[in-house]
């Protein structure tokens, strides 16, 4: 498409930005369209990615990243000397695509009214894109064009819900292998499964001529090219993909397609400010995009883990990211645009409220932002450095201790955003110490990278950066922010959390002094400062929720950590990444954060009143101390909760009082509501009112004596009705042989 549209009379001199998701796509889009001139790529058809870029003033086509393309509509509202902006598969719908869009679309309506835009998919939902593109007289025009495509066929061979998915897909990709020619590509969810399915598969396939071969975003620009590249003669290949190899590219000699019909996608959590990645059934138009890369060169065959039923059950579309992800990137930028609310912006999918507020909430905190939603200084200057802004906030925190740590902060950012870089051990020292030896071309380009963000953070360090206003600075050019993991940083969570700055004020600076990787992602997450708890591994966050480390780690025995990526359920969640952090380096990053305060509780096992001195960092107890239990009115409602949560039973209760309490409900029984409620149940909920205030000076349930419990409870019958309690409810019955006899109401 953009070859057709270069030599149009309305494109003649100017360039064609085309957007692709990921590197990947886009070095394929343009390796491909450069074979077709019979040039290479940096001459007519250019390349913009993050660690790769190949462009010349003879570039007409530029093939970049989406989220290159949100850094170059930004940087150049006007988009000039740009004759159009395609939006290839537009149906993944990221963040950066959205944001994009918006951005395009607003430009075209107040800067450049001849600046065409095309929005392509093969899985797209046209009708409701025509409808966002089009002006007041109607949508914008749908082309389709059904291409070429092989007939496929599918089988539905499901799953034994027992076992392993990565044992399923090995057993269904060897019987692929025995039972037809050529390629196969695997669909998995992540990266592990990837890694132990092809340990599976190295250990059963005997046949040397099969070659197994990784795909996935994290790695290695050579690792990537040797899956997508064709067999050698003779040989066939099992790639095992994740979603990546979905769209935007052709793996040549694939006829067989084995989809576990899982993919691993990022969900953002606004209670806790906390993203995560989950595991989750595919759409069916991911479904159907998987199966169609089983007859992009030849007739194939598509064999998917689930009945056929279930396919109707699939989610019609993958959900947009807007809808579930970190929005504090996207509302800085929209500031930076001059909106202050996205919402005013053509989104095919406004942003959710409450991530909304939740990125205003951490923006306002960073000073990235004032209280009308407008930009700062210190927001520029954060929107200097190509990172997010929780990432970025760390570096220049760090560079106000020393030049040394600003270069430390700059290389942990740099294998967080660059997963493919530093390896995939969980602890992060390693991985930056894996970095800073790799003398792969990559990982050099990223280091000078890392070192160039770390000089910008240092060019002038603003005083305003604990909370308010900085002093901006344009910093070089940048080729993408983005993850191709989708895995960016999230804004801060639990409200307990904002009773000081965003970060601690950093010690002062101490010449050619660095700092360790804990404390510096304890800069950026101090919400996910997370404390030892339980058996070795398990861990509680400061934001409030649980995670865990398999045991063998080498962190699973750390007193803390500080947590940069999590995977999985709240009830089950992994720690991907993170690193170790001293009692003391808590208490330095964590600063005025860490409240403290004199606490009263229920001990449920020893039925009485606990008082302590705690030093807290959200919801983790950093110290403690005991107290003696306050005789306050706050105390005495802890007491009567916590008897209310053990139960009324736990009360002495002597048979007068017992007989009394029968004889009330024994006449709301016969004449109805006009005496009171003494159920246990209705006791429970209102026990704060009628037994607390005896309770006070008390500090365990063996302290409440039988009077206090009579107290409480008769002044819960009014006046008018004590004499008529006694008339109509006796305790004793008269017989007539003079005897009284005490009436069992119960």
């Amino acid at each position: 498409m953009p070859l057709a549209l270069l030599d149009e009379p309305w494109a003649a001199g100017r360039k064609l930005i085309v957007l692709e998701p990921r590197r990947l796509a886009a070095r394929a889009a343009a390796d491909r369209m450069a074979r077709t001139l019979g040039e290479e790529v940096g001459g007519t058809v250019g390349l913009r990615v993050r660690l790769g870029s190949k462009v010349s003033r003879r570039t007409r086509i530029e093939v970049v990243t989406e989220g290159v393309f949100a850094r170059m509509i930004l940087d150049d509202p006007a988009l000039d000397g740009v004759a159009a902006v395609l939006f290839d598969e537009f149906h993944e719908r990221s963040l950066d695509a959205d944001l994009g869009l918006a951005l395009a679309l607003d430009a075209q309506g107040g800067l450049r009214e001849d600046l065409r835009l095309l929005v392509m998919s093969a899985t797209l939902d046209g009708a409701r894109v025509a409808g966002l593109l089009g002006d007041a007289s109607g949508g914008a025009p749908v082309i389709r064009s059904e291409g070429r495509a092989y007939p496929v066929e599918t089988r539905y061979v499901g799953r034994d819900p027992g076992r392993r998915i990565e044992a399923e897909v090995a057993d269904a990709a060897l019987k692929a292998l025995r039972a037809e020619s050529g390629s196969i590509l695997v669909f998995l969810p992540g990266q592990g499964e990837i890694r132990r399915v092809e340990a599976l598969l190295r250990e059963r396939i005997a046949d040397p001529s099969v070659d197994i071969a990784p795909l996935y975003g994290a790695l290695d620009r050579a690792g990537q090219d040797l899956a997508v590249a064709p067999a050698r003669t003779g040989r066939r290949k099992v790639v095992l993909a994740t979603s990546i190899a979905e769209t935007s590219l052709t793996i040549e000699g694939v006829r067989v397609v084995v989809d576990s019909g899982l993919a691993r996608v990022p969900v953002y959590e606004p209670d806790i400010g906390l993203t995560r990645l989950a595991t989750v059934r595919v759409s069916r138009a991911s479904a159907d995009q998987r199966r169609g890369r089983a007859g992009r060169t030849e007739p194939g065959v598509c064999c998917r883990l689930w009945e056929e039923a279930a396919t109707g059950a699939l989610e019609p579309f993958g959900r947009p990211e807007i809808l579930s992800a970190d929005l504090a990137p996207l509302l800085l930028d929209c500031a930076a645009w001059g909106v202050n609310d996205p919402r005013r912006l053509a989104f095919l999918d406004p942003p959710p409220a409450p991530a909304l507020k939740e990125a205003r909430a951490l923006l306002e905190e960073l000073g990235a932002l004032d209280p009308d939603g407008r930009i700062t200084e210190a927001g520029r200057r954060l929107r200097a450095l190509p990172l997010p802004p929780r990432l970025a906030r760390m570096v220049l925190a760090a560079a106000e201790r020393s030049a040394e740590a600003a270069r430390d902060a700059a290389a942990l950012a740099a294998v967080l955003v660059e997963r493919s870089l530093g390896g995939d051990a969980v602890d992060l020292a390693e991985r930056i110490e894996h970095f800073r030896r790799d003398r792969s071309p990559r990982a050099a380009d990223m280091r000078r990278r890392a070192e160039g963000w770390a000089r910008l953070a240092q060019t002038r360090i603003p005083s305003p950066l604990r909370g308010g206003a900085g002093v901006g600075v344009d910093g070089p050019g940048f080729d993408g922010r983005s993850l191709d993991s989708n895995a960016d940083a999230a804004p801060l969570g639990a409200a307990g959390l904002r009773s000081g700055p965003a970060t601690p004020t950093p010690a002062p600076p101490r010449k050619g002094e660095g700092m360790p990787a804990g404390p510096l992602l304890a800069l950026a997450y101090p919400d996910r400062i997370a404390k030892a708890r339980g058996r070795p591994g398990e861990y509680l966050m400061a934001n409030g929720r649980g995670a865990v480390l398999e045991a063998h780690e080498r962190l699973a025995r750390e007193p803390f950590l500080a947590v940069a990526e999590i995977a999985g359920s709240a009830a089950s969640a992994r720690i991907l990444a993170a690193a170790a952090l001293s009692p003391a380096e808590v208490e330095e990053a964590a600063g005025s954060r860490i409240a403290e305060a004199e606490e009263v509780g229920f001990d449920r096992a020893a039925r009485s009143l606990r008082a302590r001195a705690v030093r807290r960092l959200g919801a983790l107890v950093l110290a403690e101390r005991p107290l003696p239990v306050p005789g306050t009115e706050e105390a005495a409602r802890q007491l009567a909760r916590g008897i209310a949560g053990v139960g009324l039973d736990a009360l002495l209760w002597p048979k007068a009082l017992a007989q009394w309490r029968e004889r009330v409900m024994f006449l709301r029984r016969a004449e109805g509501e006009e005496w009171p409620d003494l159920s246990d149940a209705a006791l429970i909920a209102t026990i704060e009112d009628w037994l607390a205030p005896r309770l006070i000076g008390k500090a365990a349930i063996a302290d409440v004596a039988p009077d206090d419990l009579a107290e409480g409870l008769r002044a819960l019958l009014p006046w008018s009705l004590r004499a008529r309690l006694d008339a109509e409810a006796p305790t004793h019955i008269e017989v007539p042989t003079g005897s009284r006899i005490p009436v069992d109401y119960g």
